[in-house]
């Protein structure tokens, strides 16, 4: 079963990298959307036109396979254009069933961008299809295949009601637009991107192995710190449903289960982040709970676990998959990158906290950097 798991959680991780190529800083969009996929839950995008957003979110599910179903939604925006048109047909027989064809309702990862401008018409039945993942409409009842659904806004609404639809996605991931010291790299990630299409790497088979082992995953050892971790949020003013509580354990069983474990850690609470509603209670709760998220880190997380925590040992695996990428080149990499490399290694890191794999790989960085005699 561990075996099997490991496997599951490899490729998938295989599939987040070939996804985001030339994506520069959007790896943990992708690593945030496969969370959401295994735990069944929802994730909503916050930032500004132009970030990538939507390519990200179609890149995944390229890589991953299955039914993909894309809108941006307007204030025009018909029912109809989403769920499908009423089947005339059975109507002149007098029965109001919608054709799903092709549509929503079937589709396996579905990205709904500008999602609050969605009619209420629109949003009262995706809250059936969010939660309940069940299409009703007029005799048309139908049980959807979706693993996620991502939604897309540049900002959070006001309006009450539309904060409580936002609230249906348990994740909520505020980007920006990519900093100055990054241009260049996107400047040619961009392009070799767009020259190069994503391939299907995987069906939906390693995404349903893992969310299918939720419920096997003992979350005992992890409760009392999480429950520490909402009276701290709660002593620092931060303030969240108990629907969301509950919930968050899910999306740490998914943490477990995509580091290849059955049991979770305090090294899974990281996700409790994510689960937290705006910007500015984000970043409060990641100084709330820094101590907490000292343990943090995923070998096939770690964009995600490292913008959440910003600890040392969440940039672990990160530093060992770039130095194992560099190992493994025929031709060794510049210098420069082998000096760079080192440096983040020993910031991070000192004599006695440097862990035994890392320990490795660095003094084979260091002989790469000294002339053979």
């Amino acid at each position: 079963m561990i075996a099997q798991l490991q496997s599951a959680a490899a490729q998938i991780r295989h599939a987040v990298r070939a996804a985001t190529e030339g994506l520069v800083g959007r790896e943990q969009l992708a690593e945030l959307i496969v969370l959401a996929a295994v735990a069944q839950e929802h994730i909503l995008v916050i930032g500004p036109p132009g970030t990538a957003k939507s390519a990200v979110v179609r890149r995944v599910a390229q890589s991953m396979g299955g039914r993909y179903f894309e809108y941006l939604l307007g204030r025009f925006t018909e029912p109809s254009e989403l769920f499908g048109a009423v089947d005339l047909k059975k109507l002149r027989e007098g029965t109001v069933e919608t054709d799903v064809s092709g549509m929503l309702p079937e589709a396996d990862i579905v990205f709904l961008d500008e999602v609050f401008l969605g009619s209420t018409a629109i949003l009262n039945t995706l809250l059936g299809v969010l939660n309940e993942r069940r299409f009703r409409r007029g005799h048309t009842q139908i049980q959807c295949p979706l693993r996620v659904c991502v939604g897309a806004a540049n900002g959070l609404p006001d309006d009450e009601a539309l904060a409580a639809f936002g609230d249906r996605f348990l994740l909520h991931l505020f980007v920006e637009s990519v900093p100055d010291n990054q241009l260049e790299a996107m400047l040619a990630g961009g392009w070799q991107s767009e020259q190069r299409p994503v391939q299907q790497l995987l069906g939906l088979a390693q995404l349903d192995t893992l969310s299918q082992a939720m419920k096997n995953v003992d979350l005992g050892a992890v409760r009392p710190a999480l429950a520490q971790a909402i009276r701290r949020l709660r002593e620092a003013g931060i303030q969240l449903s108990d629907r969301r509580i509950v919930k968050s354990q899910r999306l740490i069983a998914a943490a477990a289960l995509l580091g290849g474990r059955l049991a979770a850690s305090d090294a899974d609470l990281w996700p409790l982040l994510y689960v937290l509603p705006t910007k500015e209670t984000q970043q409060h709760g990641r100084e709330v709970l820094r101590d907490l998220f000292a343990a943090s880190s995923n070998s096939h997380l770690f964009s995600a676990v490292e913008e959440a925590t910003l600890q040392p040992m969440s940039r672990l695996n990160r530093l060992l998959e770039t130095a194992e990428d560099y190992l493994a080149r025929s031709e060794p990499p510049p210098s420069q990158a082998l000096e760079g490399l080192l440096r983040e290694i020993d910031a991070n890191f000192n004599s006695q906290t440097l862990p035994e794999p890392l320990q490795h790989v660095r003094g084979q960085l260091t002989r790469l950097l000294t002339p053979t005699p």
